[in-house]
């Protein structure tokens, strides 16, 4: 998983970066917007997923405290893309669906709060991205990941609103789980995402915050729809 993280200003395609906490809309909206531009959709919280999936198979633990570089360094992740989205690999298998499970995602944002797993996705994130248009979606994709994306946005939501989000979606795939339990995991998640030493979630100091509480997921496409136009039409 080391890939170059050397000279991404050179990247040639058009970047929107959409960032913010679980349940504020991200995939969805990114995919929309994805579909709509006709642009490659970057699913960062998959990459995480993944990543997570990985260690876990390899008896890591959530609370480790480091990362070594000889476990990283073993394991395969590739993307492939497909309308509206991308399908996910690990050492050759389509995990694409495994990954979406709660207990993965937990995983993946204590994982992430490691220095080490932040480095060796970075370079993969941009590699995948280069030379490409990309709607990239995650925690840090305006901040750090992609800091000359063209257009970021950073969309925000109220807990209750996000965690309800949320649920639906674990209940509509078959999980057992109580609203509460999402609800408390959301805002544990919160905390770690915006503590973190290392890329805490924060919106890029260039970006447009978007409060996806009342709003369709049509009107906030609609929305940035209006903000990209206004950057490829000057």
């Amino acid at each position: 998983m080391t890939i170059n993280k050397d000279n991404f200003e050179k990247h040639s395609g058009f970047i929107v970066a959409i960032d913010g906490p679980a349940g504020a809309g991200k995939t969805t909206i990114a995919r929309r917007l994805a579909e709509r531009l006709g642009f490659f959709m970057l699913d960062s919280g998959a990459l995480y997923r993944a990543l997570a999936l990985a260690l876990l198979r390899r008896n890591v633990s959530p609370e480790c405290d480091s990362i070594s570089e000889s476990t990283l360094s073993s394991i395969k992740i590739s993307v492939q893309p497909i309308s509206g989205g991308m399908k996910l690999f690990l050492d050759g298998e389509d995990i694409s669906a495994e990954i979406r499970s709660e207990e993965i995602g937990v995983a993946a944002s204590k994982f992430s709060s490691k220095a080490e797993a932040r480095n060796a996705l970075l370079g993969l994130q941009r590699s995948v991205a280069s030379e490409r248009n990309v709607v990239a979606e995650g925690r840090d994709m305006g901040a750090i990941v992609f800091p000359f994306a063209q257009v970021k946005f950073f969309l925000i939501a109220d807990p209750e609103e996000r965690a309800k989000r949320r649920y639906s979606e674990l209940v509509g795939r078959g999980e057992s789980i109580y609203y509460s339990q999402v609800l408390s995991e959301m805002r544990a998640r919160d905390n770690r995402d915006e503590t973190r030493s290392v890329a805490p979630m924060v919106p890029a100091p260039d970006a447009v915050i978007l409060d996806t509480t009342r709003l369709t997921p049509d009107e906030v496409v609609s929305f940035m729809l209006e903000r990209i136009r206004e950057k490829l039409i000057p």
